[in-house]
């Protein structure tokens, strides 16, 4: 069964990269470039993109499972967390496919470049902090958005006032 389990993940993956960009997947890539690409990948993954997922799932795996069964919550966790350790190692699988995402976009001389800058110390520090930055960037974005919606609402509602409509 846990075979199966790893096929389907695989294939998911997979499936999702595909579908992403069918027509750039198909294109040959030079080793080296992908190399590169793969280097860049595991400068940046900071942000642990594959461990987090998986416990996301494992996550909602248990509410799935529990809501319906609440009389095995001990056994659920318990096997979600083998299963969970069983991806253990498997994280190469979708750093290789972010690797040639990059790989596919960009040039050998300018993966070059970018892992240069990645490996210097500043580079280091971007993508130490990235994640950090991200999550302040959300929430500047989110209190933006939620201060514009009620100005843009506003300024509508006013505009329409002027032409007679009352909302």
């Amino acid at each position: 069964m846990m075979r199966g389990a790893k096929a389907v993940l695989g294939a998911v993956l997979t499936a999702g990269v595909i579908a992403m960009s069918a027509p750039a997947i198909a294109q040959e890539v030079a080793p080296e470039q992908l190399a590169l690409a793969r280097k860049y990948v595991d400068l940046t993954d900071r942000g642990a993109v594959f461990e987090t997922t998986v416990v996301e799932i494992g996550i909602d795996t248990m509410r799935q499972i529990v809501t319906q069964n609440p009389e095995i919550i001990d056994q659920t966790n318990e096997t979600i967390g083998e299963v969970i350790q069983e991806y253990n190692g498997r994280k190469g699988e979708l750093l290789d496919q972010f690797a040639r995402v990059y790989a596919i976009r960009f040039t050998r001389e300018e993966l070059t470049e970018i892992v240069a800058f990645y490996e210097s110390p500043t580079g280091q520090k971007l993508a130490t902090a990235n994640s950090e930055v991200n999550a302040d960037i959300r929430r500047v974005l989110q209190v933006y958005t939620n201060n514009l919606r009620t100005e843009f609402f506003s300024k509508v509602r006013a505009s329409l006032r002027t032409k007679g409509v009352e909302i």
